[in-house]
């Protein structure tokens, strides 16, 4: 596998996916709702059909994880994966709110090796390989060099936090609700926010190129009982996402696990 092609296929299959995306943002489309309040578009599916035949099509040796596709359980036995989620934040795209995104990561085993996540309303592309530094249209990027919480602010879910689930940490850090963790990771990565932080379940699919895009930048992330992140597991639900810089997350860290109490 050379990590390069991979990379600059994996940026050209985002933004074919996030054309395909914005046709359909700004004209119509077919709902259905998979159960739970978790809606699915036409935009998702075409979105999937198009990042799966340019990524697997391009590498016929990968596995293939995505929250459109079913999943048979032949990645498990791949050491190449693509994780993909082909519209995170189908909520927001669906009220028209900008905070979007496709989301593509190569795991090697357990690791992400490459990500990129592109947002078609903004314009936005965020990038990274494995020890490389991570990049916002091309240009590096760092995280918030903030110390402490004083002061910090936040990306969270607006799902959680109008559910309350971040009422413990509202009035001690400034939380901005934003759409798509997806979306959130990579904006935490180009220094918008100090942290970003999520008290509820994701999928791997969800989580696994922003969390790339993260680290490379400089940040420490982890799930909410403090453990890096492994991809391609036979379960695919992590309990959470707690992301900073590496001297704030530990303020953070406590901060969040008091609350769990």
């Amino acid at each position: 596998m050379n990590i390069e092609n991979a990379l600059t296929t994996a940026r050209d299959a985002a933004h074919q996916a996030g054309e395909k995306l914005l046709f359909y943002y700004t004209s119509q489309y077919t709902i259905r709702h998979k159960g739970g309040g978790n809606p699915v578009t036409t935009a998702d599916i075409e979105a999937n059909t198009v990042l799966r035949e340019a990524l697997v099509g391009a590498f016929p040796e990968t596995g293939w994880l995505s929250e459109e596709s079913s999943d048979d359980g032949k990645r498990l036995q791949k050491e190449w994966v693509w994780i993909v989620d082909p519209l995170d934040g189908t909520v927001e795209f669906i009220k028209g709110i900008d905070e979007f995104a496709v989301s593509v990561a190569l795991v090697r085993g357990a690791t992400p090796v490459v990500a990129v996540t592109y947002n078609p309303a903004t314009g936005c592309m965020t990038h990274c390989r494995q020890g490389s530094g991570t990049f916002r249209n091309d240009r590096p990027v760092r995280v918030s060099g903030r110390p402490g919480l004083e002061g910090a602010t936040a990306l969270a879910s607006r799902s959680e936090t109008r559910r309350g689930l971040l009422a413990g940490l509202e009035g001690i850090i400034e939380i901005t609700p934003t759409g798509s963790i997806a979306h959130k990771l990579a904006e935490f990565a180009g220094g918008r926010a100090d942290l970003t932080v999520s008290l509820a379940p994701k999928n791997e699919w969800d989580v696994c190129a922003g969390v790339l895009l993260a680290e490379e930048a400089g940040a420490r992330v982890t799930d909410l009982d403090g453990q890096p992140f492994a991809f391609n597991q036979p379960d695919t639900l992590r309990n959470g996402v707690i992301a900073a810089n590496p001297s704030l997350y530990t303020e953070l860290f406590q901060l969040v696990a008091e609350r769990r109490r």
